[in-house]
């Protein structure tokens, strides 16, 4: 040991030296058990898929929804993703991550880790008992950062910048942080495992990333109306190429969303890792199969589609069902998803840009509700013998993620379309007509992603 760790250690080990022999030997005994628990294996996985799922957002979906968007509006569409990379961090830092998992009411955790008070080398033994709270809180962030960047796929192209910047503080304040503490939270009403009054099981995200931000972004594209021309004018993505590059880093993101909620280098990560990977690649085959047979010719932006179609919907699955079941769930969500956007968004007439609730507020409905018919205790036996899922005999689990389906419907629109009026009034949410025609990325930005006089 260096002579600064001893300096620094000094004033413990003197402390120490001073107990009655029976307090020295349990606060030797403490940290021992504490020096065991934690893993260094673990925590170099778990830091690994925090970098993962921050990759998703950007480039991954930065990428994603820049190519499907007019050319005049690529820029703007990416800085959503870019400067939430840099707001969510600010509010997770302050409150954020003490909203989401402190020990507050059934709804929302307290202020014990306001400005992460607390939060450091030590496990939170509640949540990860292997690795540092400071890594458990550092990916539990790249979580919330992604959930508002999908919900700007649906203002995309007419949001004016100040009110997405206000929207976004107002939502993780008042939707993110207390859906999270519901279902992930010590206490919180959906916790599966930590004292919830209904076990909703969502092992990454299916209500508290997708089916939130899906519904929010329906509210979001009702709210503000249509794009100037729509659906009049053609407004096809102008380049698929950087999103075909976004789609796949998006998938490979992926695996640390979903097999890093794992919170382990363990056989539970191998098998959420398996699940991810076929349930989109049957996503795909879905889709495509669905537009193949509807249009007569399978379209790449479809395949793209589909397979962040199946990452959705198999997220709150990933962790509790086989390799089968996990190919169906993708494969439905691929056809279901598909009709959404292909029908019955143009039936219904809303101008959802880039499709965040075709995609993820209904892929997230369709995992949540199937999570209940196949998590099964064969692959996470959380509950300590007791049987999951309807394959595991305990059909009410179905019920309960109908009910965590609600709660987070209810609350994502609800809360939403209240931001928005507050929104609306201190600063007013859409760009005017010349705005929009000229595009958001001179308008609001005074740069084109484009110099095609260079």
């Amino acid at each position: 040991m260096s002579s600064c760790a001893l300096a620094l250690l000094a004033p413990t080990m003197t402390w120490a030296q001073s107990l009655p022999p029976a307090a020295e030997a349990r606060l030797a005994a403490v940290e021992t058990a504490t020096k065991a628990a934690q893993s260094a294996g673990d925590n170099a996985w778990m830091l690994v898929s925090a970098a993962l799922v921050l990759m998703m957002t950007g480039p991954g979906l930065a990428l994603f929804y820049g190519g499907l968007v007019r050319p005049k509006n690529v820029l703007s569409t990416m800085m959503h993703s870019f400067i939430l990379m840099a707001v969510v961090t600010v509010i997770w830092a302050v409150v954020g991550y003490s909203f989401a998992f402190g020990e507050g009411s059934v709804f929302v955790g307290d202020l014990r880790y306001a400005f992460l008070n607390g939060v450091g080398a030590a496990p939170n033994v509640d949540y990860a008992p292997t690795i540092p709270q400071g890594t458990f809180m550092v990916y539990q962030l790249m979580f919330a950062i992604i959930t508002p960047a999908l919900i700007s796929g649906a203002y995309a192209e007419r949001m004016k910048f100040s009110a997405m910047l206000l929207f976004t503080t107002l939502w993780m304040l008042l939707v993110y942080f207390p859906l999270a503490h519901m279902v992930w939270g010590k206490g919180g009403l959906l916790n599966a495992t930590l004292g919830g009054k209904v076990p909703c099981f969502d092992f990454a995200g299916g209500t508290v990333v997708h089916i939130s931000s899906g519904v929010s972004a329906l509210v979001c594209a009702l709210y503000l109306g249509k794009r100037v021309g729509y659906p009049h004018e053609p407004m096809k993505p102008h380049n698929l190429t950087l999103s075909v590059i976004g789609a796949c880093l998006l998938w490979v993101g992926w695996f640390g969303f979903n097999a890093g909620s794992a919170l382990a280098a363990s056989p539970l990560a191998t098998s959420a890792f398996i699940a991810t990977h076929f349930a989109t690649a049957a996503a795909v085959l879905g889709w495509l199969l669905a537009e193949w047979l509807r249009n007569g010719k399978p379209s790449v932006l479809g395949g793209i589609s589909g397979a962040v179609a199946g990452l959705v919907a198999i997220t709150p699955a990933s962790g509790f069902v086989k390799p089968f079941p996990a190919l169906l769930i993708g494969f439905v969500a691929g056809v279901v998803c598909y009709f959404m956007v292909a029908a019955v968004k143009q039936k219904l007439g809303y101008d959802d840009t880039l499709d965040a609730f075709g995609v993820h507020g209904i892929g997230g409905t369709i995992g949540a509700i199937l999570t209940g018919v196949f998590a099964t205790r064969l692959i996470n036996d959380c509950l300590n013998g007791k049987p999951l899922g309807l394959v595991d005999g305990n059909p009410s689990q179905v019920l309960n993620q109908c009910v965590g389906v609600l709660i987070s419907w209810t609350l994502a629109a609800v809360g939403t379309f209240l931001i928005l009026k507050i929104c609306d009034l201190l600063l007013g949410v859409r760009v005017n007509a010349e705005q929009e025609e000229e595009g958001l990325d001179l308008s609001l930005h005074g740069e084109e992603g484009y110099n095609l006089e260079a």
